[in-house]
């Protein structure tokens, strides 16, 4: 999944999607996690804890998320059941991944520069991953 929209001034999973899709792709990351597929009333029926939201609206942002590759849906029966094509800590790392990408290719060593600047600020263990990398990488040429 390419990377289509990142939000700068999101937080989370906002940054990659719109409110109730971020809300709805977590209720069916927390059921992946105990392998469930949903079905459109089951994650309506968790949104509604926290408020109203509409069957067809909630449908509509189920179907949209399975065209934009972020859900895959099967039947059974009549109902649809979805489930996320990958999980939330896979989805994140690609999703860092290609931004990581995205700004390497964009900006270069400005986007490097700006990163080991921010590494001051980071914790120690970090550091120590970054160091044992570029060793990696010193040795392997």
């Amino acid at each position: 999944m390419k990377l289509q929209h990142f939000k700068m001034k999101e937080s989370g999973l906002n940054r990659f999607f719109g409110p109730l899709e971020a809300k709805i792709m977590e209720i069916l990351w927390d059921g992946r996690e105990l392998q469930l597929e949903l079905s459109i009333k089951g994650v309506q029926q968790r949104l509604e804890a926290d408020k109203q939201v509409n069957f067809n609206t909630v449908m509509t942002v189920m179907n949209r998320l399975v065209e934009k590759g972020f859900l895959q849906k099967r039947a059974a029966g009549r109902t649809s059941l979805f489930q996320p094509v990958q999980s939330k800590d896979d989805f994140i790392n690609n999703q860092s991944k290609e931004l990581t990408h995205e700004l390497m290719e964009e900006f270069g060593p400005l986007a490097v520069s700006h990163m080991l600047d921010e590494l001051e600020e980071v914790d120690s263990e970090l550091l120590e991953k970054l160091e044992e990398k570029i060793n990696h990488w010193k040795k392997g040429k």
